[in-house]
């Protein structure tokens, strides 16, 4: 049975948008876009590694050094398999403002993330697998999140292209979920559960066509 490792933050681990801060919600299994993806998907075996919070690169100084996303990668890595293809989805939590984001230093914690992934030590490990990089959709400005966000639009809306660009020199898949999905203007970050099925079927004709 081929094995797919869907490696994020809040968004692959299923956490609705939130109208007030401290909410601690998780959409039902069969509604977060990790499990969409496994229905679609038939004989594959889905491993959801979502943590809220998690960057590509950062130790964040409020939510604590396990933040880091290259830190969790390699758990993860060392954690499942044999694994036939990884989908990372990161880069919401890299906009916020206390990061001093720029587009090109949110691609870079996504380049990191590839090197450790695409290494000759886990690509042995597993006898080799493909990696689908997923682009989020840019965050809105507003909710009850707006502060730790300030200017973190404009950021997210220039990376989809260094995405993509990214993804094809290192010969991975590459996947702007903003072309099919928003985030919710509740909070402005997170997805409602019909933006988390319309991602899964995307997600799974994506994993196919790797």
């Amino acid at each position: 049975m081929p094995v797919l490792l869907c490696f994020g933050d809040s968004n692959t681990h299923g956490t609705p948008p939130m109208s007030a801060r401290g909410e601690v919600r998780r959409l039902g299994p069969e509604a977060r876009w990790p499990r969409v993806a496994a229905a679609a998907l038939p004989g594959w075996e889905v491993v959801e590694e979502g943590l809220p919070g998690r960057t590509a690169q950062f130790a964040d100084p409020v939510m604590g050094a396990h933040m880091d996303g290259r830190t969790g990668l390699r758990i993860a890595l060392e954690s499942h398999g044999p694994l036939d293809a990884l989908a990372i989805m990161l880069g919401t939590n890299d906009v916020k403002a206390r990061f001093a984001p720029s587009p090109e230093r949110v691609t870079a914690g996504i380049a990191a993330l590839l090197d450790i992934a695409l290494c000759d030590e886990m690509q042995a490990r597993h006898g080799g697998f493909r990696v689908l990089v997923i682009c989020p959709p840019p965050v809105l400005e507003g909710g009850p999140f707006a502060g730790e966000f300030l200017g973190a639009q404009a950021v997210s809306r220039a990376l989809a292209p260094l995405y993509r660009a990214l993804a094809e020199a290192r010969g991975c898949g590459f996947l702007d979920a903003g072309r099919t999905i928003a985030a919710s203007a509740v909070d402005a970050i997170h997805f409602d559960a019909e933006a988390h099925r319309r991602l899964g079927e995307t997600v799974a004709a994506a994993i196919r066509a790797l």
